[in-house]
């Protein structure tokens, strides 16, 4: 761990940037897609710890408090590294949503929390300042570049710093960062991290898959990026929209991998969808590439099968499972879900996410859909029951600060600590893995029985023309009728538009072989799913139930 552990992440930077100060920890794309080999401009983690040092000491210099809360709105690049590590070093607590969100979801994230500025791309500046009066604590506006009638600029702010300022001492609980949620389950929420959180996750994860100083990244999603920094890990910024990885370039995305040799790539299942498709047509591959992770959702069977084709022999293929409040909680390797947990995944056991970190404690217990004040109101499940997770820990945040009314329902207090309901739903078994059976909330309950997401959407994932499945319910709870909503595979499409009644019987005749979907009948078909932004894997099922329900079909 090179005398890192308990660090925060700052002062990471910087034990890594006297250890490795001319190694690359950035390259980012530059010039015409269609050079080759494509051109980068790199940075090395000197060159990151100076800049963000002159930065901070430049924010701090120019008047802004410790403590004051910077919208950060920055696409990924050399501009946003900077910019996080010389929040953290000057105490700063940034404020992080996903660019994607729907603009008017983005606009009231951003109110609720009241900002004291934005450090941002001049466009987003722009639009700050047409709705400026819904931030009216914003006055340390920062720009990555241009000129602005307001504000200033990194550069400026750079100029007036002093590499030699001693950044602000950052105690583990002092706050670092306002984290949005993905919105997947309702409005997206404000969450909590501090320095303390921040240390634990990037000492868990390197200890976990034993990344070390020198790897070579390709990430597929933002804040890995940001934690690669502060491992002595070297990021390759891939030639992607951050907001659709389904929608990547794998040609671009392989190319990156060759030409770098990069070792390692994090990614969502709609990310490895879309690449390994690809390798999989083109016979491309990925040889350097030893270590994958991918998560943000369940990871199909046969994305990893195809990544598992295009990767290094011995490669590891993992799956971390967590949530924005508390990541990460567990693991499991494609190896152990291919050998063992598909096959009873596929017959309607749930996912499988492995075993739980050290120092995260978990408990399944008695659904309550309900606030819990106390500990002592829950009642723990044995294995193999159904019931709601619930984890502790100190990668657990403590409470959300916007949509605060979530803390009653999220949070249960256990003494001095605090236990988060995860939202989902599922069991323990024998060997102490927690089994996924979807979101609390999708839960469908009809009045004989209650049907769980994923164990029964797995019985009509097993047909062939089907891509994913979505059961959702009509009606109030304990008398919802179930609908199973089916994606197809894109070469599946047309035999919907000619043989859509056989289709449907096949996929009832399946789900009536099953004691888990014996009761469903209704089966629908649907042209797309709409999904989260975030991981472009989560299905909206609440807006599909509207769909279904709003629908008037015919009975096949």
């Amino acid at each position: 761990m090179n005398g890192t552990e308990s660090l925060p992440i700052g002062a990471r930077l910087g034990r890594i940037a006297a250890q490795f100060p001319d190694q690359v920890a950035i390259a980012m794309p530059i010039g015409s897609r269609r050079q080759r080999p494509r051109r980068y401009a790199t940075y090395s983690f000197q060159t990151l710890e100076d800049a963000s040092n002159r930065l901070a000491s430049g924010m701090l210099r120019w008047g802004i408090p410790s403590g004051a809360k910077l919208v950060v709105l920055v696409p990924p690049s050399f501009e946003l590294f900077v910019a996080v590590f010389a929040c953290f070093k000057a105490g700063m607590v940034m404020v992080l949503v996903d660019p994607g969100l729907p603009r008017r979801a983005l606009i009231d994230c951003l109110r609720e929390v009241n900002p004291d500025g934005f450090l941002a791309i001049p466009k987003a500046h722009w639009i700050r300042w047409l709705l400026r009066s819904q931030f009216p604590r914003a006055r340390f506006n920062i720009a990555t570049r241009g000129l602005l009638p307001w504000g200033t600029t990194m550069r400026g702010l750079m100029r007036q710093g002093d590499p030699s300022d001693r950044p602000v001492p950052a105690e583990r609980e002092d706050p670092a960062a306002i984290i949005f949620t993905s919105g997947s389950t309702g409005p997206p929420k404000g969450v909590l991290y501090t320095h303390g959180l921040f240390a634990a996750q990037v000492e868990w994860i390197q200890r976990r898959y034993e990344i070390a100083p020198g790897e070579i990244d390709l990430p597929g999603f933002p804040l890995f990026a940001l934690f690669n920094a502060a491992m002595g890990v070297t990021t390759v910024v891939p030639d992607m929209d951050f907001r659709r990885p389904a929608a990547v370039d794998p040609r671009l995305f392989v190319e990156a991998a060759n030409q770098w040799k990069i070792t390692q790539a994090f990614g969502s299942p709609a990310l490895w969808n879309t690449v390994g498709a690809y390798c999989q047509a083109s016979g491309a591959r990925m040889p350097s590439l030893r270590r994958v992770l991918s998560a943000g959702a369940p990871v199909p069977t046969h994305v990893l099968e195809r990544v598992q084709a295009a990767v290094h022999p011995q490669a590891e293929i993992h799956t971390p499972y967590g949530a924005t409040e508390a990541l990460p909680v567990s693991s499991i390797s494609a190896r152990e879900v291919l050998e063992e947990t598909a096959a009873l995944s596929r017959c309607g056991a749930g996912t499988c996410v492995g075993r739980r970190f050290p120092g995260v404690e978990w408990r399944v217990i008695e659904i309550v859909d309900g606030p819990l004040a106390e500990i002592a109101q829950t009642r723990e499940l044995p294995p193999g029951e159904i019931g709601e997770l619930m984890v502790s820990g100190p990668v657990v945040t403590r409470r959300y600060v916007t949509s605060v009314d979530a803390n009653r329902l999220h949070k249960v207090v256990d003494g001095d600590r605090v236990w988060h309901r995860m939202g989902d739903v599922g069991y323990l078994d024998r060997e102490d893995r927690f089994w996924f059976c979807g979101r609390k909330l999708h839960r469908v309950r009809t009045a004989e029985r209650t049907l769980f997401t994923i164990p029964c959407e797995a019985i009509s994932n097993g047909h062939p023309a089907v891509f994913r499945s979505a059961l959702v319910g009509i009606g109030p709870p304990g008398a919802q009728r179930p609908v199973l909503i089916v994606e197809l595979w894109p070469e599946h499409r047309r035999r919907a538009e000619n043989d859509r009644s056989n289709l449907i019987q096949e996929i009832r005749a399946r789900c009536a072989a099953s004691h888990l979907t014996e009761s469903i009948e209704d089966i629908r078909i649907h042209p797309s799913f709409p999904v989260d932004i975030r991981h472009n894997s989560k299905i909206f099922r609440e807006q599909l139930a509207v769909w279904a329900a709003a629908a008037t079909v015919p009975r096949e």
